[in-house]
């Protein structure tokens, strides 16, 4: 902790505010988001296809919204954005707090999602460009901030669901509204794109959507969100099937994400400082990728507790987890350095949102294989396959992301791209 509080002193003003904002963004959320589905079933005693429009309209007003709110970030600047996007969720939390029909619930669920993506590219481009050539170790701090508030949120919010929901949601609206007002009031303004985005916004899509290395980038990373998503899909679903439901099972699953955020919070800078050391950015991408993939390994060696017992089969779990953790904080610092180098530090907001769209497309797809496979293997009485069929997609994109590192098109960005300066 004295290396993370060391090197986060070197950092500018801006920068840490940007992870203490991160920090506070996902304490908010996590507090609250575990909880939801539990208290829309429960105590509004809404029906199964009502919560899921709830829950999947959250999901579409930020994934599917990312673009928009990296575009308006280039334009408007990325201050405004992330104040924007901390009130937004602010009054959000606050409907959720006293919403108790459906159409209150969508529009509240709604606007918590679309906050999301307002600050998120706006967030990222802003600590890029503020970090500068530290750019790679300026993320693993942001990294180290952005799970140590998954870490803890869910913690707080377990303790305030339990006198009632409607206090977590208050709660988190107070968060958010204590963060609007510290970026309004500390942040400085940085138009970070003002430069690069005097055309349409169709002519900044356009210039994001003919900037093909970027594309394949984003196309060959969906694999690396997807297997790492698997930590609040698959592996719950495999401890459930090796330990029940009940009080083991569910300190179990909790395990899973305390390990996962530990070793985030207390792997983070070590692990970048020796993959960068080692294999250097791009290769850093390739290997981490690789470890992703051999994450499910174990799982694979070991699918149930039939043949071992139910502790090999646990231990299994847990490990793939802690594998998942690290093959996330190896890839993450140098994944958000290589959208920027091939942005060309251009429309940089639009290019973050366009990637968050892409592997978000990716992770609702990729969940839907999951969890369909998970269900019919172990009906099949084959396991393993589920397992296999994850560290596939791994394999894949470990191929096509060491083509692409092969051909360069991961080491510099494109200094010819005259929709660039439209």
């Amino acid at each position: 902790m004295k290396t993370l509080a060391s090197r986060f002193a070197t950092f500018d003003r801006p920068s840490k505010l940007l992870m203490i904002n991160q920090f506070g963004i996902n304490v908010g959320f996590y507090m609250l988001m575990p909880y939801l589905a539990g208290y829309l079933a429960g105590p509004l005693g809404l029906a199964t296809w009502a919560i899921g429009l709830v829950l999947g309209v959250r999901n579409f007003s930020q994934q599917g919204m990312f673009l928009l709110g990296g575009t308006l970030a280039d334009r408007f600047g990325c201050k405004p954005l992330i104040v924007a996007g901390c009130l937004l969720r602010t009054g959000g939390f606050a409907l959720l707090a006293v919403a108790d029909t459906l159409p209150a619930l969508v529009v509240a669920s709604a606007a918590t999602g679309f906050a999301g993506a307002l600050f998120n590219p706006a967030v990222r481009a802003y600590l890029a460009a503020d970090a500068g050539e530290r750019r790679v170790e300026a993320f693993a701090l942001f990294n180290t901030f952005y799970q140590g508030g998954i870490l803890l949120g869910p913690l707080f919010g377990l303790a305030l669901t339990a006198l009632d929901f409607r206090v977590t949601c208050l709660v988190g609206a107070v968060v958010f509204a204590a963060l609007t007002v510290l970026q309004l009031r500390s942040l400085p303004r940085q138009d970070v794109a003002a430069s690069t985005a005097r055309g349409s916004v169709l002519s900044q899509w356009r210039t994001v959507l003919g900037n093909r290395p970027f594309l394949l980038f984003g196309l060959a990373m969906i694999g690396s969100y997807v297997l790492s998503f698997q930590v609040y899909l698959a592996l719950p679903l495999q401890v459930r099937a090796v330990a029940g439901s009940g009080t083991v099972g569910t300190a179990l699953v909790t395990s899973l994400f305390v390990v996962s955020g530990a070793v985030a919070v207390f792997g983070q800078l070590r692990v970048t400082q020796w993959f960068g050391r080692r294999y250097g950015p791009a290769r850093s991408i390739v290997a981490g990728m690789a470890l992703l993939s051999g994450a499910f390994v174990p799982l694979l060696l070991v699918p149930d507790g039939d043949v071992l017992g139910p502790v090999p089969a646990v231990a299994a779990v847990l490990l793939s987890a802690a594998l998942l953790a690290l093959g996330t904080v190896a890839v993450f610092p140098f994944e958000m350095d290589t959208i920027v180098r091939l942005s060309g530090e251009r429309l940089v907001a639009t290019h973050y949102g366009c990637y968050n769209t892409v592997v978000g497309v990716g992770i609702m797809l990729g969940n839907l294989f999951t969890g369909t496979i998970f269900d019919l293997t172990r009906q099949a009485g084959v396991p393993q396959l589920v397992w296999a069929g994850l560290i596939l997609i791994g394999a894949g994109c470990v191929l096509a992301l060491a083509g692409l590192e092969r051909s360069w098109k991961l080491a510099a960005a494109p200094d010819a791209n005259p929709a660039a300066t439209n």
